[in-house]
């Protein structure tokens, strides 16, 4: 491992990519993404008595779809790296008590799962792990009455709200096996622009995300053309805007290589105002649609960049802003 510029990491024994898995529920099942996801639920509760708790199964799963996908078992696995958006991230840890393996719960809201995957590439390539697992999970049902509002209201979405994507994904990290591995990570900074609006996240979001977009490239010494794509998080529709609008005012074109995960989950016939968000929904969408097409060569490189917006609702009521955070891992696949 090794410093490449002020903030990111390139990897120096390339941690490999074994296998992933996705879970999603049936909204996000009948969006255009639908052909790619390993698993869809019939109903949002899963057959469990709440929605925390269906979100727990969704999130174990996730993980358990992973380890079997590699040909593996729990008692393979050294480092469960995992996290989601509720509060002490109960869904990840309460998953990890059922599966026997080393826990590290992690929160860095819906731009977790590039903290985990950035994490697990650093064990791996310090040779402090073999095989690692790393997820995160989100459900519209928890997010809403922790962040907003009961569900029973039936308030009425603004038109800059985002839908919280209920769905869980899974990288399971290894050491060696496979043609596709961790090339590098950005670690972002926590950057505020003064939006306070809970309702408006993909603006709150999308200054990290240039931000960390802007240092990789800068570290790196390349250009936005070394990629194939460059993946955000959950930017939605207008934060995706707002997003190349900014990598424009500091002389980066990215609009022809762009894509938001977000934006890609649904689609304009599911009444989502700007597309999907949450902490499930990079992971359910990296680990479906952009693996199957690295697996088949279509992409070669990508640079995921899952965005987070660092509220809470105790910070909302006492008239916070929203602060932003992105992480950036690149993935590439050897021929």
């Amino acid at each position: 491992m090794m410093n490449f510029g002020k903030q990111t990491i390139r990897f120096q024994n390339k941690p490999r990519v074994l296998s992933g898995y996705s879970i999603v529920g049936p909204k996000e099942a009948s969006g255009p993404l639908d052909p790619y996801f390993h698993k869809r639920l019939r109903k949002d509760d899963f057959g469990q008595r709440s929605f925390e708790k269906a979100e727990c199964k969704l999130h174990m799963s996730a993980i358990s779809g992973a380890i079997i996908a590699a040909g593996l078992t729990p008692k393979d696995i050294d480092v469960n790296i995992g996290g989601d958006l509720l509060n002490q991230i109960i869904t990840s840890s309460f998953s990890a008590r059922e599966l026997d393996i080393p826990f590290i719960g992690m929160y860095s809201a819906c731009s977790t799962f590039g903290q985990s995957l950035a994490l697990g590439a650093m064990l791996i390539d310090g040779g402090y792990a073999e095989k690692v697992t790393c997820s995160t999970s989100s459900h519209f049902s928890t997010a809403e009455r922790q962040y907003r509002y009961p569900l029973e209201l039936g308030t009425q979405m603004t038109p800059t709200s985002q839908w919280t994507v209920t769905g869980a994904g899974c990288t399971l990290l290894g050491n060696m096996g496979g043609n596709i591995f961790v090339e590098s990570a950005t670690i972002g900074k926590v950057i505020d622009f003064g939006i306070s609006d809970a309702n408006n996240m993909g603006a709150a979001m999308a200054p990290a995300a240039a931000k960390t977009v802007v240092q990789h490239l800068l570290d790196t010494g390349r250009e936005v053309s070394y990629y194939d794509h460059i993946v955000t998080g959950d930017l939605g529709i207008y934060g995706s805007k707002l997003f190349l609008e900014l990598l424009e005012s500091e002389g980066i074109h990215a609009a022809g290589v762009h894509k938001d995960c977000g934006e890609m989950i649904f689609d304009k016939k599911q009444r989502c105002p700007q597309g999907g968000s949450g902490a499930g929904c990079s992971s359910v969408v990296f680990n479906s649609y952009f693996l199957h097409h690295m697996s088949a060569g279509a992409i070669k490189r990508i640079l995921l960049v899952p965005t987070g917006a660092l509220l809470s609702k105790l910070s909302s009521l006492q008239g916070e802003t929203i602060p932003g955070i992105a992480n950036a891992v690149s993935f590439e696949r050897e021929e």
